[in-house]
């Protein structure tokens, strides 16, 4: 008999999502999304996207066990994202999480979002290399990490956003150039027709691997202003911005793999579905001789399969469940995968110390 089928669920922000995973492998994932009504406003609005999440999840399960070809006996275990994210977007998911786990009697694990990012290219190349460096470029959050064993060790940050997330950036320089929301697509197709050089837009941080994207947001916003009166060449500005904001994450990302003598580069995240952000990784790990592992388009966005990828890790690893009075940390630091009081604990790790 093999692992468990662990389900997964992912209500973060706008997207619901719910995927199956056994043995590292997806079985079936859904996901809904509730962009299309955020659009109008310029960014997320909790109280919209927590009602779309009550609508989204009950049908979102289904079809990911649809896709399966499974049925909710098979389900073995349950894992969710408790944070961080919009407080009562996580609520929405956890409760739903915690009805299944219960009905069913099956474990419920509480797993930290951005673990579940690391955890989505298992789904696609297999096992992580112990150790690797992991660049997570999202709306809200940029880091740079050393990871171990996803499951067991502690997440070692190399570097973190200090304000501004590259994604962040991406959208409100697209309101400011006139491009819709969500930006990140709108400024990455756009940059397609535009000259990377032509605007000389800033590298924040040279000399730290933290990331800091507010100057960079500032200086474009200033750029714009410059051309008031007159026709704005969007689509330079598009390009140059975004070579900007892909130059600092794949140099600073490099510059760690070498430092700390690491093989592999993993990058996820939202961002990581930027076509400038993929190939200048690819050009500037393939020169320093860097293996680059990114997650396939489908895997970069929040879903419920990488949500699944964390709790099927933590299951075979024997971690220990959350209780099921486990309840959600919209701040939640990023120190481990799992995510609730007893893993806290981490009995998997401190067995692993002592036994070293």
């Amino acid at each position: 008999m093999g692992s468990a089928v662990v389900l997964g669920i992912e209500s973060s922000c706008d997207e619901t999502g719910a995927g199956l995973v056994r043995d590292g492998r997806l079985l079936g994932h859904a996901l809904a999304s509730s962009m299309d009504e955020h659009a109008r406003y310029g960014g997320v609005v909790p109280e919209i996207a927590s009602r779309a999440h009550l609508h989204a999840l009950r049908p979102v399960v289904g079809r990911a066990l649809e896709e399966a070809g499974l049925r909710p006996s098979d389900i073995g275990a349950v894992a969710v994202t408790t944070g961080p994210g919009l407080s009562g977007a996580l609520q929405v998911g956890l409760a739903g999480a915690k009805g299944i786990a219960y009905s069913l009697g099956v474990p419920l694990y509480g797993v930290h979002h951005l673990a579940g990012h690391v955890a989505a290219d298992t789904l696609e190349h297999g096992p992580l290399p112990d150790p690797c460096a992991v660049l997570i470029v999202s709306g809200g959050h940029t880091s740079l990490l050393l990871v171990r064993d996803l499951a067991r060790d502690r997440i070692t940050h190399l570097g973190d956003t200090l304000d501004d997330a590259a994604g962040e950036c991406f959208d409100k320089v697209a309101r400011v150039f006139g491009l819709p929301y969500p930006g990140g697509p709108a400024i990455d197709r756009t940059a397609r027709a535009g000259d990377p050089r032509a605007v000389p837009f800033p590298r924040p941080l040279p000399g730290s691997y933290d990331f800091s994207f507010s100057g960079l947001k500032t200086a474009a916003a200033r750029w714009a202003e410059g051309h008031t009166g007159r026709a704005l060449p969007v689509a330079d500005g598009a390009a140059s911005l975004q070579e900007a904001v892909a130059d600092v994450l794949t140099r600073k990302a490099v510059a760690a793999c070498k430092e700390h003598g690491v093989g592999t580069l993993v990058v996820v995240g939202g961002v990581a579905a930027n076509s400038r952000v993929r190939s200048l990784a690819e050009e500037r790990c393939r020169a320093a001789g860097i293996e680059l592992r990114v997650p396939p388009l489908r895997l970069c966005t929040d879903n419920g399969a990488m949500i699944a990828a964390v709790g099927d890790l933590l299951v075979r690893a024997g971690a220990p469940p959350a209780p099921l009075d486990v309840s959600v940390d919209p701040s939640a630091p990023l120190e481990y995968a799992a995510l609730h009081p007893v893993a806290a604990l981490h009995p998997v790790a401190a067995g692993r110390a002592a036994t070293a």
